[in-house]
Order: structure tokens, then sequence, then C-alpha cells
């Protein structure tokens, strides 16, 4: 008799459920994916729809596999959505999908803006226009959020950890440090505490 042993995550999913399903999905799939997630996300809140996309509906990358490349994403130069674009791609097609991937994420909404940017900007004038688009703000900083607290408890998995995200938060809100700065000073404290940790493990 073979007994599975399921562990349930914070949104009621199976560990499971949640790991990656399938082959590498095609060049054209990717573009298309990502063309759709480029135009139809707004703001930061773009990190959700990657989440909710690839990882709860398509099943392409596992949970931890998605919160790694996020958390690389986020602390290299760059615009973030086409830092992580540029890693989920490469994780699926390699070179070429990183390349699609990016491509898919920054052209398709430049043309947008270009084309209708100016046509916005006067009709956020309209008083229903601009709830409208507070509200869509807003919707975009809650799916932000969420990406956040998931990222939080996929990094804290020890008390040190806990300095670290306090640190960091303090740092930023509170002394108002720049990112370089806290990245430049936090980052290679947490490497070299994670490569003591594993040289002792390994011992």
């Amino acid at each position: 008799m073979q007994i599975s042993v399921e562990i349930e995550n914070g949104a009621g999913r199976t560990a499971r459920d949640n790991a990656p399903q399938g082959g590498a999905p095609s060049l054209w799939t990717l573009l298309i994916v990502f063309t759709k997630l480029g135009v139809t996300s707004i703001g930061n809140g773009v990190n959700g729809m990657l989440h909710a996309e690839l990882v709860v509906a398509r099943r392409w990358l596992s949970e931890d596999e998605f919160l790694s490349g996020l958390a690389v994403s986020q602390a290299m130069p760059g615009v973030n959505i086409a830092n992580l674009a540029l890693w989920l791609g490469y994780q699926q097609r390699g070179i070429t999908g990183a390349l699609v991937a990016l491509t898919a994420v920054v052209v398709p909404p430049a043309v947008i803006i270009v084309l209708i940017g100016g046509s916005l900007l006067r009709l956020s004038a309209n008083p229903v226009i601009g709830a409208l688009l507070a509200g869509l703000a807003t919707a975009a900083a809650g799916l932000s959020l969420s990406v956040g607290y998931r990222a939080a408890r996929h990094a804290y998995r020890d008390w040190f950890s806990g300095v670290l995200f306090i640190a960091a938060l303090a740092g930023g809100i509170v002394f108002h440090f720049s990112a370089i700065a806290l990245v430049g000073v936090l980052a290679p404290v947490g490497i070299g505490i994670g490569f003591l940790r594993a040289w002792r493990e390994g011992r």
C-alpha cells in the first residue's frame, strides 16, 4: 500500500500540486503568455500576475523556483520585471526563451503607451477615469504585497533570516538607505552565513 504525504501551502494547494508539470513550453507559447502578462498587468502587480500564471495556473515553476528568481531579479541592477522575465524565460527555454520573454513583456506595453499614452493622460483628468485608475493601482499594490508575503515566508528559515529582514526593512523605511547600500551591505552577510551553514552541514 502506497502512502503519500501532502503538505499544504498558504494558498490551500499541496506541495505536490504546486510542483512543475510537464515539459518546457514552446517559444510561441512563451511569447503569447508573456505578451498577455505584459499588456494586462498594472504596475508592480505584474509580479503577482506572473506568479498566478506560471506557478499556480500553468505549473511551469515551483514556488521555490519562482521566489528564488524574484529575489535574484530584485537584487540585480535594472528593471525588476525585465530581470524576472529574463530569468523565467531562461528557466524554460534557455537563452532564446529569455530573449522571447523579455521582448514580450517590454515591447507590446511600450507600443501601447506610445499609441494611447497621451489620450490616457487627458482622460485621467476625468473624475470617473481617475477613480478607475486609482482602483487599478490599489489592486496592483495588493498583488505586489501578496507576492512580497510569499517571498518573506520563503526567505524566513531561521532567526538570522528574521534579523536580516528587519535590518533591511528598518534601513529602507526608517533610515531611507538606498537599495544599493542595503544590498551591498546585507547581501554579502547573508551569502557568507549561507556558505558557513552549508559548510557545517557538510562536515
